[in-house]
């Protein structure tokens, strides 16, 4: 029996989050139900929380399901060897109401030893943000643990962290290891190792409606944490009709892709590839059939899937690896 190939989408995992809002919906017509809605997981085979295929040939199946039984034709040799049939990235739509956590990812080697994991490399595509609204990322300049834990502590973390101010567009990378948070008024799509291991520092002192806050991991965040300045911005050309680069690192390339009119693709990396659509509308024609895209869709495309083209006006995210 072999895969039979075409584009695949999921179902969205819906998460409700202390700080979420409802934009997901307003913005995308994510079917959310909260007023607290936070995350919108496209793409995951994280445990517990594994995406089920929306239509065609698979619907109703689990990506691990697949997964299982075409590894190289949906992952790409070189990386189902790597990986197994586990699916090596995590793909979300978040949108902050509020301020997130501070908080902090582990590298692989610590989330390894500690949780049988992977770490949480990860990226940042801000799809809207309202006026005036920031995100923070690593130190001002150069701290140690003791100076650290003495701003904890004293609750004046915040005075030795860097704010940045963002815009729609903007790229952030977030290597393990550096401190952030994503700030109130905020929506953007993450692109991320398969993990969900965060060690939450401090929450600024609030509580759910049953007046409980939720947990910290002061502890083992101290040996996550790189003290130092962190240089996440990252800038990229936008040139129409073409694959601008935007990041790259050894867990996963991104692209950023303004789509104008009809373009061929062929899939020479031997890797899935994924399409996140940030505006627009678009269709990808593969073998004479059509598939009809738009803004907050997320697409997989399978290793074995290797040429197709795509057609409409859209700006897309394209990742592989």
């Amino acid at each position: 029996m072999s895969l039979q190939l075409y584009p695949l989408v999921f179902e969205p995992i819906l998460k409700e989050r202390i700080w979420g809002g409802t934009k997901l919906k307003t913005i995308f017509n994510k079917p959310i139900t909260s007023e607290i809605t936070g995350e919108s997981w496209e793409l995951s085979t994280v445990q517990g929380d594994v995406s089920r295929i929306s239509e065609g040939e698979y619907q109703g199946k689990l990506l691990s399901e697949l997964l299982s039984q075409f590894p190289a034709e949906i992952l790409g040799t070189k990386i189902h060897e790597k990986f197994g049939t586990e699916f090596p990235l995590l793909f979300k739509f978040i949108d902050a109401k509020e301020d997130l956590s501070i908080q902090v990812h582990p590298n692989d080697e610590l989330a390894k030893k500690r949780h049988n994991s992977f770490g949480k490399t990860e990226m940042w595509y801000v799809m809207q943000a309202d006026e005036g609204a920031r995100i923070v990322v690593g130190f001002k300049e150069k701290s140690s643990r003791e100076d650290y834990l003495k701003n904890l502590e004293n609750k004046t973390l915040l005075s030795i962290l860097k704010e940045i101010p963002v815009k729609k567009g903007d790229v952030f990378f977030l290597e393990t290891g550096t401190i952030h948070a994503i700030g109130a008024g905020i929506v953007i799509a993450e692109i991320q190792q398969t993990s969900d291991i965060t060690y939450r520092v401090y929450d600024w002192d609030r509580v759910d409606a049953e007046g409980k806050s939720r947990e910290l991991h002061i502890d083992l965040a101290l040996d996550a944490i790189h003290y130092d300045t962190a240089d996440a911005k990252r800038e990229y050309a936008q040139e129409a009709n073409k694959s601008n680069p935007a990041v790259s690192c050894p867990y996963f390339t991104t692209n950023y892709l303004p789509l104008s009119g009809k373009i061929s693709v062929s899939n020479s990396e031997d890797s899935f590839r994924v399409y996140m659509c940030m505006e627009g509308e678009f269709q990808l024609d593969y073998e004479g059939k059509a598939w009809n895209y738009k803004k907050g869709d997320t697409i997989l495309i399978p290793a074995g899937l290797k040429d197709f083209t795509l057609e409409g006006t859209a700006v897309l995210l394209e990742i592989y690896i």
